[in-house]
């Protein structure tokens, strides 16, 4: 492209010149008896190219004139700032997420599945949702105690593989349900970015999932939560499963695999105090459909600032060089100056004509 087309509007000046160039000029004749022996003259080498230094000439004014016309390349640059966001998932493996009063595409499965199904998509993204690309997201799970699984972080592969991996406490020691002590672990990991970090994480929230009541740990809920609005951080809790029974699956006295309905209680007040103490949300999931839009709504009150900025940098190739992957060009102008040297220097040595 060009910046300054008109400049092409010389081009017939050129045509003129260039006529005016090549055109016989008048010459004084004498008499002579036979010219049959200069036609069997043969020309030399150099009077074959007395017209080269007038094209050199003629080149280097149309180079000049394309150099005047400001030929340029752009290029787009796109820069992207985006203000993240920092999640932590918390998450419950106690043995009551065992309950099947969940579906995926038809089928049971118990509620650590449905949580790990929709929580991956809140993350990497589907046809609803956009992902959260440039936030931080890390992992805790807990049963009896908490366990940070992950790091708060890009890799968000890496994190829903965790996610994934994560499976309902089987051993009866360790389960329970430790609320307070997931909270304050998920606080500490929180609040530990900004040491990290030469800038400052503005918005850090946190999503509680879980089907019970704090049953274990050192630390009360509400004690846990009260640390987490001191720090700035944002609790969205989730009460998870069916009111009322839900059906568990038990061994019976042979091994055998059988389905019971049992009583499910969800400590709604508490996990309801957490959120406002928080300024957060409580919501309540009692089935996948109801999870996803959980998820979905979360999604969209914490929206993720991304500002991105496109620009066209401009390659100048009257002054500057063009360059491929195989190929450079140098500048025209470069160009223009180099053929009216050589047509300067051949005209006044080599190919000097004489009058």
């Amino acid at each position: 492209m060009f910046h300054s087309p008109l400049w092409f509007l010389l081009l017939p000046l050129l045509v003129l010149i260039g006529w005016r160039l090549f055109k016989s000029r008048d010459s004084r004749a004498i008499d002579f008896s036979s010219t049959s022996l200069a036609s069997q003259l043969t020309p030399t080498f150099r009077q074959r190219i007395l017209w080269l230094p007038k094209l050199l000439t003629l080149l280097a004014l149309l180079f000049l004139i394309i150099s005047l016309a400001r030929p340029r390349e752009g290029r787009d640059q796109t820069t992207t700032e985006s203000e993240g966001i920092a999640i932590e998932m918390v998450v419950d493996r106690s043995g009551s997420m065992r309950a099947l009063d969940f579906k995926i595409d038809g089928e049971h499965v118990d509620r650590l599945t449905a949580i790990k199904n929709v929580a991956a998509k809140f993350i990497l993204g589907d046809e609803s949702l956009d992902g959260r690309f440039s936030d931080l997201v890390g992992l805790i799970t807990f049963a009896g105690y908490a366990d940070g699984v992950t790091p708060p972080t890009l890799d968000h592969g890496f994190l829903t593989s965790s996610l994934d991996n994560t499976q309902i406490v089987d051993v009866r020691s360790e389960d329970g349900t430790a609320i307070g002590d997931a909270i304050a672990l998920a606080v500490e990991k929180l609040n530990a970015l900004d040491e990290r970090r030469e800038q400052k994480v503005k918005s850090k929230i946190m999503i509680l999932l879980t089907d019970g009541e704090n049953t274990a740990g050192e630390l009360e809920p509400i004690a846990a939560a009260e640390v987490a609005q001191t720090l700035g951080i944002r609790i969205y809790a989730i009460g998870i499963g069916t009111k009322g029974q839900a059906p568990v699956p038990v061994q019976d006295a042979f091994g055998r695999r059988r389905v019971r309905m049992m009583e499910v209680n969800i400590d709604e007040a508490t996990l309801k105090k957490i959120a406002e103490v928080t300024g957060g949300k409580y919501f309540r999931a009692t089935d996948t459909d109801s999870l996803a839009s959980i998820y979905a709504e979360i999604d969209q009150l914490e929206k993720t600032k991304v500002e991105t900025e496109t620009y066209v940098d401009y390659l100048e190739l009257a002054v500057q060089p063009w360059r491929s992957s195989w190929l450079k060009l140098p500048a025209t102008l470069l160009i223009s100056f180099s053929l009216m040297l050589a047509g300067v220097i051949l005209q006044h040595s080599w190919l000097r004509e004489v009058a």
